[in-house]
């Protein structure tokens, strides 16, 4: 797994906010308010696992402390739930949900200043153990961070403490305890797995990940599709949120939403109609009053015609070129006025159809050269 971490510069620019301008204005801060902040931000996190024995997950053996890690992540899924179940506003409930995130932030950044300490020494392991939890919980990957592999590690190595983060390599899915799940088609086993799993927040958190990267694949390209498939995810999480759903219910839910994920991906043709007429097919059928007034033939016919004249005219440049695209909208608003479109329902199929072939046009482009 490969974190996103912000250097360390910046968080001790965040951390000299709590110190007073004579503070700031010399070359260093009292030793003494460092540990005292770095002590107190501790005891903030420390609280937040009380009843909970992570002995093990801080001096444990390798394979105890995952099996540790794996019960405090949920545990403090489970406390984010009860906190947010208590906030009646969703901003509220947010900010519930961040309260740990942020916590353990704030020790971060108050142990850099006191990492050469004693008192930094004696608490380094369990800092880290606390950190670990937090990149568990928020990881995230280069291909969402939008950095390059250079831009991460030279990121990384700016960490100069190891006892701010955890060394190890932890993913998620070995936390909650699932052995190399095939996250491309999220296989019936696997889901069977996740259904089975006694940690239930730790299962929804992994699910739900999983069918987001799964809905956001690079090949999927069926715009209503996807816009479908993101929707019903963020209403099942918000149900589950706001406690109109247990944790046992969402994961049925998102279970189901899984399966059907896999058979969009593995459906074939036996309804004569290509990928890419198929998803064209679907942002003219987005709106069920164009299905009730023109059936499902006539908008596969219209299908048809809309790939082939939309493909003979992408040019390799046209989705940042206003004429061209404009060019485009017309020539989508002639066929589907040709065939007797809505006239009321226009305007979102072209938004659409438009949205559609910006999903293909890299590969039409390079199958044009």
């Amino acid at each position: 797994m490969i974190v996103d971490y912000i250097g360390l510069a910046q968080n001790l620019k965040s951390a000299l906010r709590d110190y007073s301008d004579g503070d700031r204005g010399q070359a260093g801060i009292d030793s003494a308010q460092a540990v005292a902040l770095m002590l107190e931000k501790c005891d903030v996190v420390r609280a937040m696992f009380h009843g909970f024995d992570d002995r093990c997950g801080i001096s444990g053996a390798p394979a105890e402390r995952l099996v540790v890690l794996a019960d405090a992540v949920d545990w403090v899924l489970k406390m984010q739930q009860a906190d947010a179940a208590r906030e009646e506003t969703e901003e509220a409930k947010t900010k519930a949900r961040r309260r740990f995130d942020l916590a353990v932030a704030a020790l971060s950044e108050a142990f850099a200043l006191a990492a050469a300490s004693e008192e930094a020494e004696e608490i380094r392991d369990e800092v880290g153990f606390f950190q670990t939890i937090r990149v568990v919980l928020n990881k995230k990957t280069a291909a969402k961070t939008g950095k390059t592999p250079a831009q991460i590690d030279a990121a990384i190595q700016q960490i100069v403490s190891r006892a701010i983060v955890s060394t190890e390599i932890i993913d998620v899915m070995a936390a909650a305890g699932i052995e190399s799940p095939d996250i491309s088609i999220l296989s019936d086993d696997f889901l069977a797995e996740i259904r089975n799993m006694d940690r239930k927040n730790l299962a929804l958190e992994a699910l739900r990940r999983l069918i987001n990267d799964e809905i956001r694949a690079p090949e999927r390209k069926n715009v209503v599709e996807i816009r479908s498939f993101s929707q019903r995810l963020e209403d099942a999480i918000k149900r589950y949120h706001n406690n109109a759903l247990t944790t046992a219910q969402v994961i049925e839910q998102l279970i189901e939403l899984a399966k059907e994920l896999q058979d969009a991906r593995l459906r074939g043709d036996d309804d004569g109609l290509s990928v890419e007429e198929r998803a064209f097919y679907a942002a003219l059928a987005d709106n069920e009053s164009a299905v009730d007034v023109m059936g499902n033939e006539q908008l596969r016919i219209i299908a048809a015609e809309l790939l082939n004249h939309l493909k003979r005219n992408i040019s390799v440049d046209w989705t940042e070129r206003q004429a061209a695209r404009a060019k485009l909208r017309v020539l989508v608003k002639r066929i589907l006025r040709r065939y007797g479109y809505p006239p009321d329902l226009q305007d979102n199929a072209v938004r659409t159809v438009i949205q559609q072939a910006e999903m293909y046009a890299a590969e039409w482009a390079r199958e044009a050269a």
